[in-house]
């Protein structure tokens, strides 16, 4: 009787066995990418429609929606650090589990620089897993909260999360003068500007004839790509529909701070569009493609537009 002998694969059959391998691995990785990033578009959706119904707890417990109080007398840290220049975020907190740090803040006696260690706190429900902002976290490159001169910046916490202050805007490319004092910042035609305790009316549920279901309240943005984004400063807590979504570069180079007037808007990581979360506590996906008329009358609470995103 003989006895069979198994041969060795051959060196022809081994690389045909990794190049199959290989394949299938790049066969699978986009779909697993894609599953990562569905993940994460719902954690972000979740984490807006959260930041809308603790808006909404907001307003049963004072009659309004949650404020800003920037403070336009100096726009450097030197000035910023003196002042309650304050976010609508920040007011946000206890009613996002976040009682003891609104406590120590103490927002309605104390300034920024006062709670400076306090700023730098990055807190997971304002961050989009699917962008890298948290890892960065504290910036020290945040819009106004540094010295015009070029001296050392503070260090403040980021946020992917902005409140819309409407399609009315002054400065860079995108100017859309739709107001007689065309300003955008201090008195918006959206739910929030930068000075809302200040300059207007506190907005309210009668302040949004449009109604809620079409109106934009909170949208998403990139730190990295605009210094425009942080949660405890006013400044820095909002954007305007004026802008085109995912507008990533500023005119004439990449300066996040200085190109300012035509990054103070909303983007995101996600392929192909952003995520609002409306008024109402709903949270839609937008994409780039979608016509900016369309876009800046989902931006304004009274403008009595006839839109549709269906």
């Amino acid at each position: 009787m003989t006895r069979r002998t198994r041969t060795a694969f051959t060196l022809i059959e081994l690389l045909v066995v990794i190049a199959i391998i290989a394949v299938l691995i790049g066969l699978l990785l986009p779909a697993v990418q894609k599953v990562r990033e569905a993940s994460y578009r719902a954690t972000c959706a979740n984490n807006m429609k959260q930041i809308v119904l603790a808006s909404h707890t907001f307003h049963d417990a004072n009659h309004y929606f949650p404020t800003n109080s920037q403070d336009e007398g100096g726009w450097d840290w030197s000035y910023q650090q003196n002042h309650k220049s304050w976010s609508w975020l920040a007011r946000l907190l206890p009613y996002l589990e976040q009682q003891n740090l609104l406590t120590q803040l103490n927002i309605d006696t104390r300034t920024l620089g006062q709670s400076q260690d306090l700023i730098t706190m990055g807190l997971k429900i304002f961050y989009c897993p699917s962008d890298n902002a948290s890892s960065l976290n504290p910036s020290d490159n945040r819009a106004n909260l540094g010295k015009l001169a070029g001296t050392p910046w503070t260090y403040a916490a980021t946020s992917n999360y902005k409140g819309v202050t409407g399609d009315c805007w002054c400065w860079g490319n995108y100017q859309n003068k739709c107001t007689s004092t065309c300003n955008g910042l201090n008195t918006g035609d959206g739910m929030f500007a930068s000075r809302d305790d200040i300059a207007r009316n506190k907005v309210d549920l009668t302040s949004v004839p449009d109604g809620t279901s079409n109106t934009f309240f909170v949208g998403e943005d990139i730190p990295m790509l605009n210094a425009h984004c942080t949660w405890p400063y006013a400044n820095g807590s909002l954007g305007t529909c004026a802008i085109p979504p995912n507008q990533n570069k500023p005119y004439g180079g990449s300066d996040i701070y200085q190109g300012w007037p035509d990054l103070y808007s909303f983007r995101s990581r996600h392929p192909g569009g952003l995520q609002f979360g409306f008024a109402d506590g709903s949270v839609r996906f937008l994409t780039d493609s979608i016509a900016l008329p369309v876009y800046r009358a989902f931006a304004t609470r009274n403008g009595g537009e006839n839109v549709s995103l269906d």
